[in-house]
């Protein structure tokens, strides 16, 4: 495996891909954007070992990407949301989203992104393809491919603000 630090980078890009670089990270996001807030939620669909997850969120918290709020006492469970630091991966998943369309998988895309308030699909600008509105998290529905014919559109993420 690969070292988490880079020591003799001092580059904006080493840094990152040392908070947010490895694959389960980078999905566990994905999942917290497209409304994942529960530990079993993320493993549900995600399938990746309760261990590793436990350590990407605790990652996650410590970097304040997602935000750990306890539901329950007994035993002790939380949800994990979005932060605005977390938020501001948005732009990040959707150039890893476009370019992976283009790039990556054949056929159609395996997860569509629509405007809620037209219809139109994001640009790579995140611009709205029919109205030209600038598009953020909460502007757009997602849906999986291969969900079926009554598969619900994937709700918006909720972001919460933190002083730091």
């Amino acid at each position: 495996m690969l070292p988490r630090h880079y020591q003799s980078e001092r580059c904006s890009i080493a840094k990152t891909l040392e908070i947010v670089g490895d694959r389960w990270t980078m999905l566990i996001i994905r999942e917290a954007f497209f409304g994942a807030h529960r530990f079993d939620d993320f493993h549900r669909r995600l399938g990746v070992a309760r261990t590793v997850l436990s350590d990407r969120l605790d990652r996650l918290v410590t970097e304040g990407i997602v935000r750990r709020e306890r539901y329950q006492d007994r035993p002790a469970r939380f949800e994990y949301h979005l932060t605005a630091k977390g938020m501001d991966l948005w732009p990040v998943l959707m150039a890893l989203l476009f370019w992976g369309d283009r790039h990556a998988i054949e056929g159609p895309p395996p997860t569509v992104v629509v405007h809620r308030g037209c219809g139109g699909v994001p640009d790579e600008r995140r611009m709205c393809s029919r109205c030209r509105a600038p598009l953020g998290p909460s502007d757009v529905r997602a849906r999986r491919a291969g969900l079926g014919e009554g598969a619900a559109d994937v709700p918006a993420p909720t972001v919460v603000v933190v002083e730091q």
